[in-house]
């Protein structure tokens, strides 16, 4: 197993890479969620006069796109210059502040669909201010779908997914319901997928998904090490060691006809296992202080997704994938983006030996 150094990435070349994305066009098909962040001031806070209980002042609301919709966030502030998003949203107030959220961002919305029957999924986020300006995550409040979308649904999905994999540069696969049937990726979804990719190999296919990332034929697939190690039956202890996550990299490959696997390692980084290399190690961006590592996995595709589709190498492109996730984990009660501006001074900053957030 090879390991690389950020040095394997000049500036001059990460410089061509951004410069050559601004003109790409990437797909993100999936489950997007509203994540409907709530600011409340405890100096507010006030008995209900009904029930005596305290009462919660929220003197901000900040509604944006989550679940894949926190990829095309992070798609959009790299400055791609057209980003796709396919999925769906119910006639619901909370479906009203996601597509709204979704065309303040200037996405193509021209293929997302809206269900009357479907309850918008939702992530409510109460964050109390406190007195040092920090704020401090409540218990989360979830609105999800207990039930299988309709047939109707699933196929324009497909009709969807057959279209941007004929125009796109990338497709990006947001699996985010365990359950197959309760969110968009459909077993009926899932071949369709293996379908399009076979015909069209010169297009990027990239899958993240929350269930069985075995299921995926013909495509990169993107677990972390937990979920490599049980699509592959490879037995762990506690947190799965490299060599084990690079055993069950190697297995996925093989069982799933993948393109690469790319294996996510959380501090450790990354592994890229790909039939043409040698199974590589990118080590995660060293960075001080206080993170918040919600949404950090979305932004590690969205730089690497961004990149395959200007020809960069998978080893490239997973430094890319770092460097935007390192920016990303370091903004705090929000599932943060990155600019071009801010990957270029991150890289430089790696290779000086600069750690970001230290004092």
């Amino acid at each position: 197993m090879e390991t690389v150094s950020y040095d394997a990435l000049s500036t001059d070349r990460l410089q061509t890479i951004v410069a050559c994305w601004r003109g790409s066009r990437i797909a993100v098909v999936g489950d997007f969620f509203l994540d409907r962040y709530l600011i409340i001031d405890p100096a507010l806070t006030e008995p209900s006069l009904e029930t005596g209980l305290d009462a919660y002042q929220v003197v901000e609301k900040r509604p944006q796109p989550g679940a894949a919709g926190t990829v095309t966030s992070n798609l959009i502030d790299l400055g791609i210059a057209d980003v796709v998003p396919v999925g769906i949203s119910g006639d619901d107030g909370e479906g009203y502040e996601l597509r709204t959220a979704m065309d303040e961002q200037r996405l193509n919305m021209e293929l997302f669909i809206t269900v009357p029957e479907l309850m918008t999924p939702t992530y409510t986020k109460p964050l109390v201010r406190q007195a040092d300006g920090t704020l401090r995550e409540l218990n989360r409040l979830d609105i999800r779908n207990r039930e299988p979308i309709s047939p109707g649904a699933a196929e324009m999905i497909i009709q969807r997914l057959q279209r941007v994999a004929d125009e796109c540069d990338g497709v990006i696969i947001s699996d985010q319901e365990d359950a197959a049937e309760h969110g968009v990726i459909t077993p009926r979804v899932v071949q369709a997928l293996a379908e399009v990719a076979e015909r069209f190999p010169e297009r990027v296919f990239w899958v993240d998904s929350r269930g069985d990332i075995s299921r995926f034929r013909n495509v990169i697939i993107k677990p972390n090490a937990y979920e490599a190690c049980r699509a592959a039956g490879v037995a762990f202890d506690g947190e799965p060691s490299l060599e084990q996550a690079r055993e069950a990299g190697e297995r996925l490959l093989e069982q799933t006809y993948s393109r690469a696997v790319v294996v996510t390692l959380g501090r450790q980084g990354v592994l890229v296992i790909a039939p043409e290399i040698e199974a590589t190690h990118v080590p995660a961006v060293r960075v001080e202080g206080e993170i918040d590592i919600v949404g950090a996995g979305d932004s590690f595709t969205a730089g690497m997704v961004s990149a395959l589709c200007v020809s960069a190498t998978l080893v490239e492109a997973a430094i890319v994938g770092n460097l935007v996730a390192s920016i990303t984990i370091q903004q705090i009660g929000t599932t943060g983006t990155a600019t071009p501006e801010e990957l270029l001074q991150r890289l430089e900053d790696v290779q000086a030996g600069h750690v970001p957030g230290a004092s």
